[in-house]
């Protein structure tokens, strides 16, 4: 008779195999490896970033990105932040990946992917493009490289915050199929002028990358009236059908959530 020792004993011993398994799967793409599944413009190429070209990093991103000296994404701009949390090829793995855009001994651009292996998630960081490079349609690949890196590492979903200021990020995201989840109001702080600082608003895209199988369906008895409503709107293949006559008479409160209730995209080529 097997013991129910036994039983936990192999248990335990698949989950430790289905861990390693994740692990392995989880392990950063190379540059030879993405520009396969996302080539890019003649005469550009991929390169993960050295530990010897951090300085150089920072000083082209205070030029690229302007205001990035507070808020989200400031500590792009510390040595010590590469240092201890950055993966560098050859090295210690590390949850932040940056990856290098260059033409020649020329430095074009710059994507850096955040991996949270808990919830096996990627987090589009920063992505910037040189003056001179733009209209190449570098920042075109963003979204493709950010699909790219997920699926290699067998993640379930990635996701990226786009500027209000100008549309062409958001433009990028909707034309790879990213779906607007909403807009976020404060979440970032923004050098605007010499010494103003200001909380902006920044929309939130969300692509898939798994199938819909592996979802949990919320019930309607765990949502209030206005977030059911707001579920169906964002998610209509996915509607969860309201108790009759407990959602009528809240269909209208969504709309008075502002600047965060965002339309759905109509997913384009």
């Amino acid at each position: 008779m097997t013991s129910r020792f036994a039983q936990v004993s192999n248990a335990s011993q698949a989950l430790s195999a289905t861990r390693d398994t994740i692990t392995i799967a989880m392990t950063w793409p190379t540059a030879e490896a993405l520009v396969i599944n996302v080539p890019l413009p003649d005469g550009y190429r991929y390169e993960l970033l050295r530990r010897s070209e951090v300085p150089a990093l920072i000083n082209v991103l205070d030029d690229w990105f302007p205001g990035l000296a507070v808020g989200n994404a400031s500590c792009f701009l510390r040595e010590d932040f590469y240092a201890n949390r950055v993966f560098f090829e050859g090295r210690a793995d590390h949850d932040f990946c940056v990856l290098l855009f260059k033409r020649g001994d020329d430095w074009a651009g710059v994507l850096s992917v955040e991996r949270d292996k808990g919830s096996q998630v990627l987090y589009g960081r920063v992505g910037a493009i040189s003056k001179r490079h733009r209209g190449t349609g570098l920042s075109k690949v963003f979204p493709a490289l950010m699909e790219a890196m997920g699926n290699s590492m067998g993640m379930g979903m990635v996701y990226g915050l786009a500027t209000l200021k100008v549309p062409n990020m958001q433009v990028s995201f909707e034309k790879a199929g990213w779906q607007l989840i909403g807009i976020i109001p404060g979440f970032d702080r923004e050098l605007i002028g010499p010494g103003q600082v200001k909380r902006v608003f920044e929309a939130i895209y969300v692509k898939v990358l798994v199938a819909e199988s592996e979802f949990l369906r919320p019930s309607v008895a765990g949502m209030t009236p206005m977030t059911n409503a707001l579920f169906n709107f964002l998610y209509p293949h996915a509607r969860i059908a309201a108790q009759p006559g407990r959602l009528n008479s809240n269909l209208r409160e969504p709309r008075r959530c502002g600047p965060i209730v965002a339309n759905q995209p109509s997913r384009r080529a």
